[in-house]
């Protein structure tokens, strides 16, 4: 795909090969009860009514998600929003959740995108506020699935809208691995087949995909929730990452380098994205499941930060880009399933939402998106403190060594 080429080219330099391991002190307090949902932190308030745009907003955002034609001269969807509203954007893209989580800090930007693997850590910290979905009339488009999720709701309140969502899959050589599988054991407990040629994806949120597995393979440790694990259930995931360690070649961050690990050979099986798929050179043998246990994934949402400079300008960005012609043009060049039901008839590739499933809801269904791991457990129990993401982020380095 002559898009997708051309935009490894473009970001190459703006992904980052590592997991920068951040401060997450703060994290430590987080919960989903109580009167501010927020482990503490002062809930602000959501507006009730806008006024005027301001001259400006400042976006931080993953790669490709704010492109003004600086790039490629043909992708561009920024410059419409600022001739529609007014606002002139900045934007500054990161690397990981830890580096979106650190910059918010900084309060330098009115709008962030973050995953699920941040966006709690956000709310927890004070750094968003809630969002009325009332003020974003495009809201209405977005796929209900998406919508009040634990990754961007607190205690039935919106903190954002949701952006784009997609499956951390299982992908093969299919010279190399056979027969097809079918279940994540193939990287897990039968990795040892494809020593050094087993890959990961570099995180410790990737802690939820052994948690998932075991949900299936050891359900006596009663695990309901991959990112919901008290600390027997997190020893148990990272007693099978330790055993998965041994054999894995390279642990990714970086989708690019996983690209050139499954063309080189270098790697024959391991966790992948369906973008990564797609942009295999021709003829490479390598082919993607969605495995019998499920999968993880992401759906991310953008977020306004409570001390917005430009709330207003916030508010029409995110309008904006929640609108099924932006939506369509994001995720596209992106690679990854729209959140807006109309975005689909606006893809230049016609079978985009089809590779990408947007909208099946029986296909969504099977994935657990990332979710900051707290203390309050996401699985509802109360007789038990839950591990947080300080505590995975530590299980993390032990695993790797």
């Amino acid at each position: 795909m002559t898009h997708l080429s051309a935009r490894r080219t473009r970001i190459r330099s703006s992904i980052l090969t590592g997991l920068a391991i951040a401060s997450v002190a703060l994290l430590t307090a987080c919960g989903t009860g109580g009167d501010t949902g927020t482990g503490g932190a002062e809930r602000s308030e959501a507006p009730t009514e806008l006024a005027e745009n301001e001259d400006t907003v400042s976006i931080l955002a993953w790669p490709g998600y704010v492109e003004d034609g600086g790039n490629d001269p043909s992708v561009d969807w920024v410059s419409a929003f600022e001739e529609e509203t007014g606002c002139m954007v900045t934007s500054k893209t990161y690397g990981t959740s830890d580096e979106a989580f650190n910059l918010m800090k900084t309060g330098e930007y009115d709008v962030v995108a973050a995953s699920g693997d941040a966006s709690l850590r956000l709310v927890a910290a004070g750094d968003v506020a809630p969002v009325n979905t009332d003020l974003i009339p495009n809201y209405e488009g977005i796929y209900d699935f998406l919508k009040m999720q634990d990754w961007n709701s607190v205690d039935g309140v919106a903190y954002g809208i949701p952006h784009g969502y997609g499956a951390n899959l299982l992908m093969y050589n299919t010279d190399a691995v056979t027969p097809a599988p079918t279940s994540w054991d193939v990287v897990f407990d039968e990795s040892s087949q494809y020593a050094g040629k087993v890959t990961a994806y570099d995180s410790p949120i990737y802690i939820a995909d052994a948690a998932m597995y075991l949900m299936t393979h050891q359900p006596d440790l009663g695990i309901e929730n991959p990112y919901s694990l008290d600390e027997t259930q997190l020893a148990a995931a990272v007693d099978l990452l330790k055993a998965q360690r041994e054999n894995i070649g390279e642990y990714w961050s970086d989708y690019l380098k996983s690209i050139q690990a499954f063309e080189t050979g270098d790697t024959v099986v391991g966790t992948t994205w369906q973008v990564i798929r797609n942009s295999l050179a021709e003829g490479t043998p390598a082919e993607v499941v969605l495995p019998e246990e499920g999968v993880t994934g992401w759906s991310d949402t953008w977020m306004v930060a409570s001390g917005a400079q430009s709330p207003n300008c916030a508010y029409a960005w995110l309008n904006y880009i929640a609108s099924p012609e932006a939506n369509a043009q994001a995720t596209e060049y992106f690679g990854e399933a729209p959140s807006n039901q109309g975005a689909c008839d606006f893809t230049v590739n016609p079978d985009q939402c089809e590779i990408f499933h947007a909208g099946d809801e029986e296909y969504a269904s099977q994935i657990w998106y990332w979710s900051t791991p707290i203390e309050d457990c996401l699985d509802g129990r109360t007789d038990v403190k839950c591990t947080d993401y300080s505590d995975w982020t530590t299980a993390w380095q032990e695993i790797k060594g």
